[in-house]
C-alpha cells in the first residue's frame, strides 16, 4: 500500500475515531462526575455521611474499573444493539467506552475531591452554604485543576479503548491496524496507525496539562 491509499484511510479512521471518543468522554464525565461527589459526599465523616450507600456505590465502581475492556464490549453488545440498533461501528462503540469511563472518572473524581482541605470545607459550613453551595462554590473550584487532569487521564485511555474497539469491528485507528496492518500483513499501515494515536495521546495529554496550570491559582 502507497501513501496515496494510506492518507484517506488514516484520516477516516481518525475521525471516527474522534466520533467515538468525543461523546463518551463528555457523556462519562457529566455521570462520572455525579457519581464521584456522590461517592465523596456519603463518605464517613462526609457532608451526606452514608455508609451503607457509599459501601454499594464504592462496590460498583470497583467492580466496573475491574471488567477488562475487551470483555465489557462483548457483555454489553445487547445493551448497544437497544440503544444504537447496530453493534458495530463507531456510533455502537459510544455505548461501552461511556460505560467503561464512568467509573474510572468516578474514582478520579472522589479522589481529586477528598484532596481538597478540610478546613475550607468546614469554614463554607460554619458560614451556613448549603450542601450544594459547598459543592458547587467549594470543592469544585478547589479541585479544578486535579478534575482537568482527571479528564485529561480519561480521555487518554478512551483513545486506547477506542482501539480495542476495532477488534470487534468498532472502527477508527484500531479497526484500521487491524484489518489492514495484522490481517492484510500491511507493516506500514501498523507503525503509521501507532503513529497517530501517539500524537493524539501527546496532544490531549499536552491540552490538558496546559489547561489545569492555567485554572491552578494557588
Amino acid at each position: 500500500m502507497n501513501w496515496a491509499e494510506l492518507w484517506p484511510l488514516l484520516w477516516q479512521a481518525t475521525l471516527e475515531t474522534f466520533q467515538m471518543v468525543i461523546p463518551a468522554a463528555l457523556i462519562a464525565e457529566v455521570l462520572g462526575l455525579g457519581l464521584g461527589v456522590l461517592l465523596t459526599l456519603t463518605r464517613p465523616g462526609g457532608l451526606l455521611a452514608n455508609r451503607p450507600l457509599n459501601r454499594v456505590l464504592d462496590a460498583i465502581v470497583n467492580i466496573g474499573r475491574s471488567l477488562p475492556f475487551i470483555i465489557l464490549l462483548v457483555l454489553l453488545i445487547p445493551l448497544t444493539r437497544l440503544l444504537t440498533g447496530t453493534s458495530i461501528g463507531s456510533t455502537a462503540a459510544i455505548v461501552p467506552l461511556t460505560i467503561a469511563a464512568i467509573p474510572f472518572v468516578a474514582r478520579l473524581v472522589d479522589g481529586a475531591l477528598y484532596s481538597v482541605p478540610g478546613g475550607v470545607v468546614e469554614a463554607a459550613r460554619a458560614m451556613g452554604a448549603s450542601t450544594g453551595q459547598i459543592v458547587w462554590k467549594v470543592l469544585l473550584p478547589e479541585a479544578r485543576p486535579a478534575l482537568i487532569q482527571s479528564f485529561t487521564v480519561m480521555v487518554v485511555n478512551l483513545i486506547g479503548y477506542s482501539a480495542m474497539a476495532g477488534a470487534i469491528g468498532g472502527g477508527g485507528l484500531g479497526d484500521l491496524a487491524i484489518r489492514y496492518g495484522y490481517q492484510r500483513f500491511e507493516t506500514g499501515v501498523m507503525v503509521a496507525t501507532v503513529l497517530v494515536l501517539l500524537l493524539l495521546v501527546q496532544g490531549v495529554q499536552w491540552l490538558g496539562d496546559w489547561a489545569a496550570r492555567r485554572s491552578d491559582h494557588r
